[in-house]
């Protein structure tokens, strides 16, 4: 590799690590203060919370990593042409074509990372917090052993107990069952026990009163109970899902057998298809940003003023072929024979560098076109 390659090449790796960590660190607070405050109010310590946001860490980072790649070519390049590095280059015979080598390996470089990141580190990660959150949504201690609040195991229920004495029983409790269209129920009782078989959980409620209301006829039937057995798995493990999911299994595990696999996870042959090859797709995207921050900025040339107009047509385009990929996931997800479009931003992409890196070299390209007046 020759030595200006080297150069170019550590400078952009050095911005891009910059940048990646600047921006993670934006990203990681905005979702940690959420999820502290939900796992903090569910009972959970401070170490269920590092776990939680470091399996949450390679989604995030696979999120910022096209931002940073971008951001990381614009500000180089732009430094570069500042500094008038870019100028002396050029006067020494270095072309548009032979100046993007080292940005092409860059991206290729980002693109690798991006590529373990999505089809092994992220499906990893997520399959595990999904195991993660599964167990602490079954921890019935966490979701209702908190006494004087009002708590919402799920949208339809509602839970409550003034205090809990040190051997566990549950004094004033209160329980709002609004699970029945038709009919809701109130449970009141002095005290409550809670009492674990297997996977099942079990409320013992003792000394309390059942108040029934029937919608229908606006009718409200009470009864007096001496105890009452109320069954709770169902409140704390929630709605049961589907035990595969195509977004936690690493790509190898996707690559065979979609008719199983879409039966097995209730999904379609086209979601498969968009999430495979989206783990494809977007690490070749950081690629085309790096092309499009340098490539654009390139044909801007020098000037006192700076480039930013150029940064701005970059930013604009690099939005408009990413704000494709919504509009493409749902043709392949109605028809998983049109997986090829996936690529198709980067392929606009690469056809755009490729002619602004064209316009690079020959900027009077479009003279040839002008017809020369006839001298008389």
């Amino acid at each position: 590799m020759a030595r200006v390659d080297r150069y170019l090449l550590s400078q952009f790796l050095v911005l891009f690590g910059f940048f990646s960590l600047v921006l993670v660190a934006i990203f990681w607070i905005n979702r940690a203060v959420v999820l502290f405050d939900r796992l903090i109010a569910d009972g959970q310590t401070a170490l269920v919370f590092l776990e939680f946001t470091a399996l949450g860490l390679p989604k995030l980072i696979s999120t910022v990593l096209p931002i940073s790649t971008f951001a990381a070519a614009v500000y180089v390049t732009n430094r570069m042409t500042s500094d008038s590095e870019l100028t002396v280059l050029q006067a020494t015979g270095t072309g548009p074509w032979r100046l993007a080598r080292p940005v092409l390996l860059y991206g290729v470089l980002v693109a690798l990372a991006m590529a373990v990141l999505m089809n092994f580190l992220v499906p990893l990660a997520q399959s595990e917090l999904k195991q993660r959150e599964k167990e602490i949504s079954q921890n019935v201690t966490a979701r209702l052993l908190t006494e004087g609040t009002f708590l919402h195991p799920t949208d339809q229920v509602t839970f409550y107990t003034r205090l809990i004495d040190e051997d566990g029983v549950l004094r004033d409790v209160f329980l709002s069952d609004r699970r029945n269209a038709t009919r809701g129920v109130i449970y009141t009782a002095a005290e409550a026990y809670l009492v674990r078989n297997g996977e099942a959980t079990t409320l013992i409620m003792v000394d309390g009163l059942a108040q029934r209301l029937n919608r229908a006829d606006q009718r409200l039937s009470t009864a007096n109970f001496a105890d009452f057995s109320f069954d709770i798995s169902g409140l704390v493990s929630g709605v049961a899902a589907s035990d595969v999911d195509i977004r936690n299994m690493v790509t190898p595990g996707l690559l065979s057998d979609w008719d199983a696999l879409a039966a097995r996870a209730g999904e379609t042959r086209g979601d498969i298809a968009t999430e495979v090859h989206s783990r494809f797709a977007r690490p070749l995207f950081c690629v085309i940003a790096a092309l499009v921050g340098f490539a654009t900025l390139l044909i801007g040339g020098f000037s006192r003023f700076g480039i930013w107009r150029e940064i701005v047509i970059a930013f604009g385009l690099l939005i408009a072929l990413d704000g494709t990929r919504g509009t493409l996931v749902s043709m392949v997800k109605a028809d998983a024979q049109l997986w090829p479009i996936l690529y198709l931003p980067s392929g606009i992409g690469a056809a755009i560098v490729a002619l602004m890196l064209l316009h690079a070299t020959r900027p009077n390209w479009a003279a040839r076109f002008k017809r020369t007046p006839a001298t008389p």
